[in-house]
């Protein structure tokens, strides 16, 4: 099956559709790529003014490509991590519409986007420490800032796993909506608000927004967890877990 990066613009709205149907959208060194230029290429456009990021159904972005992650090293890590971070820095308003499960990698993927909103299919797993990998992709960083301390622990060392309701419900997300099809509409009227706005004053009141908001950048502390989680790719738990959870995925 193809993997791509779907882009349509309706009305100053770039709407990407991470596409890896075979492996429930997720994110590969290949996707990852695709995803930079997707965004390069939205925010390039003059007659775009927000984006909205969402998945291939029925997943929202189910992961890292654990092959890929079982030999990474520093600069692999990075590459995969250069979606997240492309996401992060854009300097137009980024809306995830979760329309199903966003796990590892996917959970990175909607907290790197400026607003969360939630279809009824969707769930929200960390799934880092039953892999038995520390957290990436500036993940620490971004749970910190959307649940706060008690809420990012849960999530995190105790693996708590949300539903659509229950992310409502912490401030994960901002609304969840009854069907997918009202997830999508919602999530383009309200980029349509932030595309509808000059294009220079959402930039720079954005990029106000990012300063004011602490002293800790996204890749600051991107750089932080890469020389940790690459210690825990090559650990003999990770390699282990890995091959137990392909075995069980290969049995389906």
């Amino acid at each position: 099956m193809t993997t791509e990066v779907q882009t349509s613009i309706t009305d100053g709205v770039a709407l990407l559709t991470v596409s890896n149907p075979e492996r429930r959208n997720a994110m590969n060194l290949e996707l990852a790529g695709m995803l930079v230029a997707a965004l390069d290429a939205a925010v390039a456009d003059p007659a775009v003014g927000a984006v909205v990021i969402t998945g291939e159904p029925p997943a929202f972005c189910a992961g890292g490509d654990l092959a890929e992650l079982q030999g990474a090293d520093h600069e692999r890590l990075r590459a995969v991590y250069s979606g997240f971070l492309a996401v992060a820095e854009c300097p137009l308003p980024t809306i995830a519409a979760v329309n199903g499960a966003a796990v590892g990698a996917g959970l990175n993927l909607a907290l790197a986007c400026d607003l969360r909103l939630a279809g009824p299919g969707a769930k929200f797993d960390t799934r880092f420490m039953p892999l038995g990998i520390h957290p990436g992709g500036g993940y620490t960083w971004m749970i910190e800032r959307a649940l706060g301390t008690q809420g990012a622990k849960a999530m995190t060392l105790f693996c708590d796993v949300l539903d659509a309701a229950e992310a409502e419900r912490v401030g994960l997300v901002w609304r969840r909506y009854d069907d997918d099809e009202s997830l999508l509409a919602g999530a383009l009227e309200l980029a349509g608000r932030a595309a509808a706005a000059p294009r220079a004053l959402i930039e720079t009141t954005k990029a106000t927004m990012r300063i004011t908001a602490g002293p800790l950048s996204h890749r600051e502390a991107t750089e932080i967890e890469v020389r940790a989680q690459a210690a825990t790719v090559q650990s003999e738990e990770f390699q282990k877990r890995v091959a137990a959870l392909q075995a069980r995925i290969s049995k389906r």
